[in-house]
């Protein structure tokens, strides 16, 4: 189940916390957030490669590319397996801001993004279904956990893809990790 747990910045005690869609994306939206929740045009197996899983959610990547102008698409997976989970895992747990929008949708499996603004941080559970969009320039991080397992679309509006501008700050190390929000979600 999806779900939104917020923080004041400077205080790991939980302020508020989410479980309703609507009360989700209402408070991800004011903070400029988008939230949605897609389902397959038919089904997927678990080892569906890029073309199965883009052509099973191609009316609503079709409608993003025309509202957002992205110009690359990918599918990207990761398994608990994968001999550079940790390195991976690593590369996205500091603070940073992006250039572009960072467009996720979840076709597999489950990731924490945090975004901190308005002197709050939003933990937002992502699972199968879910799609996140945290704009251009907004400070956050992405956990995927210890044993990471999951499958994404990713959305790109420049030709480098992923570039992350980190902050240099080390709130992210102060919050609990996804492997101590995740079991609290399901």
């Amino acid at each position: 189940m999806s779900r939104l747990t917020i923080f004041k910045e400077d205080n790991t005690t939980i302020h508020e916390d989410f479980r309703e869609f609507e009360e989700i994306t209402d408070r991800l939206s004011a903070i400029g957030v988008q939230f949605e929740q897609w389902e397959a045009e038919h089904t997927l197996s678990a080892t569906a490669q890029q073309d199965d899983v883009l052509k099973a959610y191609a009316e609503d990547v079709e409608r993003l590319n025309q509202q957002y102008g992205f110009t690359s698409v990918d599918v990207v997976a990761l398994t608990p397996d994968n001999p550079k989970k940790d390195e991976m895992r690593a590369k996205f747990l500091d603070e940073h801001t992006h250039a572009d929008f960072e467009v996720r949708f979840f076709v597999d499996g489950s990731g924490i993004f945090y975004i901190h603004q308005n002197n709050h941080v939003y933990a937002v559970y992502c699972e199968k279904g879910d799609l996140i969009s945290v704009p251009a320039n907004t400070t956050h991080w992405f956990d995927m956990g210890s044993k990471p397992s999951f499958k994404c679309i990713r959305f790109f509006t420049t030709p480098e893809g992923w570039v992350g501008n980190f902050t240099g700050s080390d709130i992210a190390k102060k919050f609990p990790t996804y492997d101590k929000l995740a079991h609290r979600s399901s």
